[in-house]
């Protein structure tokens, strides 16, 4: 299975809100058939712009990572499902890169 990478704003929230929204989003993961690896929460900020979202106008969002191993084939079925979520300002989803490059850098010589 390809390893991915949820990028995930929420909007400003309360705790226990942000929390449930995460717990439904991991689930929503888990229940597909996907392995969650980590997660890791990057705080709440402003936006770089106000974003409309289910007839609201976000200003601030709590932004989070979730490093996943997934099937290509429940990636469309996972967007729509948070693309619904009406706490979800913006779900991106990334594909990682399971090999780690080892060069040297460009400007040595060997």
């Amino acid at each position: 299975m390809p390893r991915y990478e949820l990028a995930l704003i929420l909007k400003a929230m309360q705790r226990p809100e942000t929390a449930a929204a995460l717990r439904r989003t991991v689930e929503a993961l888990m229940d597909r058939g996907a392995v969650v690896r980590d997660m890791e929460n990057l705080g709440q900020r402003q936006l770089p712009y106000a974003m409309n979202k289910h007839n609201q106008k976000h200003r601030q969002g709590s932004y989070f990572l979730i490093d996943f191993y997934a099937s290509t084939s429940i990636l469309t079925g996972l967007y729509d499902h948070l693309q619904r979520d009406v706490d979800v300002v913006r779900p991106t989803v990334l594909k990682k890169d399971t090999e780690t490059s080892q060069q040297t850098c460009c400007g040595s010589k060997q």
